[in-house]
Protein backbone atom coordinates (compact mmCIF):
# COMPACT_ATOMS: atom_id res chain seq x y z
CA UNK A 1 0.00 0.00 0.00
CA UNK A 2 3.06 2.42 0.57
CA UNK A 3 2.67 3.57 -3.01
CA UNK A 4 6.14 5.32 -4.03
CA UNK A 5 8.23 6.77 -7.33
CA UNK A 6 11.72 6.06 -6.60
CA UNK A 7 11.47 6.55 -3.26
CA UNK A 8 9.36 9.27 -3.15
CA UNK A 9 5.90 9.32 -1.76
CA UNK A 10 3.18 10.51 -4.04
CA UNK A 11 0.46 13.17 -2.41
CA UNK A 12 -3.02 14.46 -3.33
CA UNK A 13 -4.82 16.88 -1.71
CA UNK A 14 -8.43 16.81 -1.91
CA UNK A 15 -10.34 20.06 -1.12
CA UNK A 16 -14.09 21.26 -1.52
CA UNK A 17 -12.99 24.92 -2.92
CA UNK A 18 -10.24 26.96 -4.35
CA UNK A 19 -7.97 28.65 -1.56
CA UNK A 20 -8.76 25.56 1.20
CA UNK A 21 -6.00 23.45 -0.04
CA UNK A 22 -3.71 26.19 0.67
CA UNK A 23 -5.28 27.22 3.60
CA UNK A 24 -4.90 23.68 4.97
CA UNK A 25 -1.81 22.24 3.52
CA UNK A 26 -0.23 24.94 1.73
CA UNK A 27 2.85 25.08 3.78
CA UNK A 28 3.58 21.24 4.14
CA UNK A 29 2.50 20.77 0.57
CA UNK A 30 5.83 23.34 -0.20
CA UNK A 31 7.74 20.88 2.07
CA UNK A 32 6.77 17.86 0.34
CA UNK A 33 7.85 18.90 -3.35
CA UNK A 34 11.15 20.17 -2.13
CA UNK A 35 11.69 16.75 -0.61
CA UNK A 36 11.31 15.34 -4.21
CA UNK A 37 7.62 13.99 -3.66
CA UNK A 38 4.77 14.12 -6.35
CA UNK A 39 1.92 16.68 -5.45
CA UNK A 40 -1.54 16.59 -6.68
CA UNK A 41 -4.60 18.30 -6.04
CA UNK A 42 -8.29 17.49 -6.66
CA UNK A 43 -11.02 20.40 -5.77
CA UNK A 44 -14.43 19.02 -5.91
CA UNK A 45 -16.57 22.21 -5.72
CA UNK A 46 -16.67 25.39 -8.14
CA UNK A 47 -16.59 27.94 -5.82
CA UNK A 48 -17.57 31.22 -5.01
CA UNK A 49 -21.62 30.60 -7.44
CA UNK A 50 -23.37 30.41 -3.64
CA UNK A 51 -22.68 34.38 -3.11
CA UNK A 52 -24.79 36.78 -4.55
CA UNK A 53 -24.40 37.95 -8.09
CA UNK A 54 -21.44 35.39 -8.43
CA UNK A 55 -21.61 33.80 -12.25
CA UNK A 56 -19.17 30.91 -14.13
CA UNK A 57 -16.86 33.73 -15.28
CA UNK A 58 -16.19 34.04 -11.59
CA UNK A 59 -15.37 30.31 -11.63
CA UNK A 60 -12.97 30.60 -14.71
CA UNK A 61 -11.48 33.49 -12.89
CA UNK A 62 -10.73 31.47 -9.43
CA UNK A 63 -9.76 27.92 -11.27
CA UNK A 64 -7.12 30.67 -13.04
CA UNK A 65 -5.85 31.58 -9.64
CA UNK A 66 -5.79 28.17 -8.65
CA UNK A 67 -3.26 27.08 -11.15
CA UNK A 68 -1.01 30.17 -10.23
CA UNK A 69 -1.46 29.14 -6.44
CA UNK A 70 -0.39 25.37 -7.61
CA UNK A 71 2.41 26.92 -9.65
CA UNK A 72 3.88 27.84 -5.79
CA UNK A 73 3.28 25.38 -4.25
CA UNK A 74 4.64 22.94 -6.76
CA UNK A 75 1.51 20.70 -8.27
CA UNK A 76 2.23 18.32 -10.91
CA UNK A 77 -1.36 18.85 -11.99
CA UNK A 78 -4.65 20.70 -10.50
CA UNK A 79 -8.19 18.78 -11.38
CA UNK A 80 -11.20 20.66 -11.24
CA UNK A 81 -14.60 18.72 -10.26
CA UNK A 82 -17.55 21.42 -10.76
CA UNK A 83 -19.90 19.83 -7.62
CA UNK A 84 -22.13 23.07 -6.66
CA UNK A 85 -20.66 25.66 -4.11
CA UNK A 86 -22.07 24.75 -0.55
CA UNK A 87 -24.66 22.40 -1.95
CA UNK A 88 -22.56 18.91 -1.92
CA UNK A 89 -25.17 17.99 0.46
CA UNK A 90 -27.60 18.02 -2.80
CA UNK A 91 -25.00 15.21 -4.35
CA UNK A 92 -25.03 11.73 -3.89
CA UNK A 93 -22.24 11.61 -1.68
CA UNK A 94 -21.64 7.83 -3.93
CA UNK A 95 -21.14 10.40 -6.46
CA UNK A 96 -18.93 12.41 -4.64
CA UNK A 97 -16.78 9.37 -3.75
CA UNK A 98 -16.86 7.82 -7.04
CA UNK A 99 -15.28 11.21 -8.39
CA UNK A 100 -12.69 10.73 -5.98
CA UNK A 101 -12.06 7.10 -6.35
CA UNK A 102 -11.49 8.10 -10.24
CA UNK A 103 -8.69 10.33 -9.00
CA UNK A 104 -7.13 7.22 -6.89
CA UNK A 105 -6.99 5.53 -9.53
CA UNK A 106 -5.18 8.22 -12.03
CA UNK A 107 -2.96 9.07 -9.51
CA UNK A 108 -2.56 6.07 -6.77
CA UNK A 109 -1.44 8.64 -3.98
CA UNK A 110 0.17 7.04 -0.88
CA UNK A 111 -1.24 10.13 0.88
CA UNK A 112 -4.03 11.82 1.21
CA UNK A 113 -5.20 15.22 3.08
CA UNK A 114 -8.34 16.46 3.30
CA UNK A 115 -10.92 18.33 5.32
CA UNK A 116 -11.52 18.03 8.80
CA UNK A 117 -14.59 15.97 9.33
CA UNK A 118 -17.02 18.81 11.70
CA UNK A 119 -16.30 21.68 9.40
CA UNK A 120 -18.76 24.44 9.95
CA UNK A 121 -19.31 24.08 6.01
CA UNK A 122 -21.25 21.04 4.60
CA UNK A 123 -18.92 20.80 1.30
CA UNK A 124 -15.85 20.16 3.72
CA UNK A 125 -18.21 17.69 5.70
CA UNK A 126 -19.24 15.92 2.21
CA UNK A 127 -15.57 16.00 1.12
CA UNK A 128 -14.29 14.24 4.14
CA UNK A 129 -17.28 11.35 3.92
CA UNK A 130 -16.40 10.66 0.35
CA UNK A 131 -12.53 10.31 0.84
CA UNK A 132 -13.10 8.02 3.29
CA UNK A 133 -15.62 6.13 1.57
CA UNK A 134 -13.23 6.10 -1.59
CA UNK A 135 -10.23 5.06 0.32
CA UNK A 136 -11.79 2.12 2.12
CA UNK A 137 -8.68 -0.97 2.60
CA UNK A 138 -10.45 -3.02 0.15
CA UNK A 139 -9.71 -0.64 -2.30
CA UNK A 140 -6.46 -1.23 -4.33
CA UNK A 141 -5.52 2.37 -4.69
CA UNK A 142 -6.87 2.57 -1.17
CA UNK A 143 -4.03 5.24 0.65
CA UNK A 144 -1.98 4.28 3.47
CA UNK A 145 -1.73 7.46 5.23
CA UNK A 146 -5.24 9.75 5.28
CA UNK A 147 -4.76 12.97 7.43
CA UNK A 148 -7.34 15.71 7.85
CA UNK A 149 -6.61 19.55 7.80
CA UNK A 150 -8.02 22.56 9.05
CA UNK A 151 -9.20 25.61 7.07
CA UNK A 152 -9.76 28.88 8.56
CA UNK A 153 -13.14 30.34 8.37
CA UNK A 154 -14.60 27.22 8.54
CA UNK A 155 -12.64 24.83 11.28
CA UNK A 156 -12.90 27.37 14.00
CA UNK A 157 -16.30 28.74 13.35
CA UNK A 158 -17.38 25.34 14.15
CA UNK A 159 -20.09 24.49 17.23
CA UNK A 160 -17.62 24.23 20.53
CA UNK A 161 -20.33 22.13 22.15
CA UNK A 162 -19.41 19.25 19.77
CA UNK A 163 -16.16 17.29 18.25
CA UNK A 164 -13.61 20.10 17.60
CA UNK A 165 -10.53 19.84 15.67
CA UNK A 166 -8.10 18.10 17.81
CA UNK A 167 -4.65 17.51 15.98
CA UNK A 168 -1.78 14.92 16.72
CA UNK A 169 -0.06 15.75 13.82
CA UNK A 170 2.32 19.05 13.50
CA UNK A 171 4.58 20.12 10.37
CA UNK A 172 7.32 22.89 10.54
CA UNK A 173 6.58 25.34 8.06
CA UNK A 174 8.93 27.98 9.29
CA UNK A 175 10.82 27.57 5.90
CA UNK A 176 7.64 27.98 3.93
CA UNK A 177 4.75 30.11 5.86
CA UNK A 178 5.86 32.82 3.91
CA UNK A 179 5.49 30.90 0.74
CA UNK A 180 1.95 29.98 1.60
CA UNK A 181 1.01 33.61 2.20
CA UNK A 182 2.46 34.71 -1.19
CA UNK A 183 0.23 31.82 -2.74
CA UNK A 184 -2.84 33.15 -0.57
CA UNK A 185 -2.48 36.39 -2.29
CA UNK A 186 -3.14 34.88 -6.04
CA UNK A 187 -6.14 34.60 -4.41
CA UNK A 188 -7.27 38.19 -4.88
CA UNK A 189 -11.38 37.03 -4.17
CA UNK A 190 -10.74 35.58 -1.56
CA UNK A 191 -8.04 36.93 0.88
CA UNK A 192 -9.67 39.28 3.38
CA UNK A 193 -8.27 41.80 5.80
CA UNK A 194 -7.53 41.41 9.22
CA UNK A 195 -9.21 40.59 12.11
CA UNK A 196 -11.10 37.86 9.12
CA UNK A 197 -9.07 34.36 9.23
CA UNK A 198 -8.27 34.41 5.48
CA UNK A 199 -5.79 37.40 5.97
CA UNK A 200 -1.74 36.94 5.46
CA UNK A 201 -1.85 37.72 9.37
CA UNK A 202 -4.67 35.55 10.19
CA UNK A 203 -2.90 32.92 8.56
CA UNK A 204 0.21 33.68 10.74
CA UNK A 205 -1.62 33.53 13.57
CA UNK A 206 -2.88 30.09 13.23
CA UNK A 207 0.88 29.10 12.63
CA UNK A 208 1.65 30.81 15.66
CA UNK A 209 -0.49 29.25 18.05
CA UNK A 210 -0.02 25.51 16.06
CA UNK A 211 3.95 26.13 16.72
CA UNK A 212 2.73 27.11 20.28
CA UNK A 213 1.57 23.96 20.99
CA UNK A 214 4.39 22.06 19.67
CA UNK A 215 7.66 24.27 20.55
CA UNK A 216 7.79 25.20 16.63
CA UNK A 217 7.70 28.89 15.73
CA UNK A 218 5.45 27.93 12.80
CA UNK A 219 3.04 24.97 11.62
CA UNK A 220 0.43 23.19 10.27
CA UNK A 221 -1.45 20.81 12.23
CA UNK A 222 -3.76 17.74 11.08
CA UNK A 223 -5.72 14.88 12.84
CA UNK A 224 -4.26 11.08 11.89
CA UNK A 225 -7.32 9.27 10.55
CA UNK A 226 -5.14 6.96 9.12
CA UNK A 227 -1.96 5.15 8.49
CA UNK A 228 -1.12 1.88 7.21
CA UNK A 229 2.88 0.46 7.69
CA UNK A 230 3.70 -2.73 5.76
Amino acid sequence: MNKKIDGKKVVLVVAAHPDDELLGVGGTLIKHKESGDIIYCLILGEGVMSRTGSDTGEVSKLQSESQKVGKIIGFKEIYFSNFPDNSFDTVSLLSVAREIEKYLEIIKPSVVYTHFENDLNIDHRVAFQAVLTASRPCNENCPSEIYTFETLSSTEWQSKNGQVFNPNKYVNIEDTIEQKIKAMKEYKGEIRNYPHPRSPEGIKILASFRGLESGLRFAEAFETVREIND
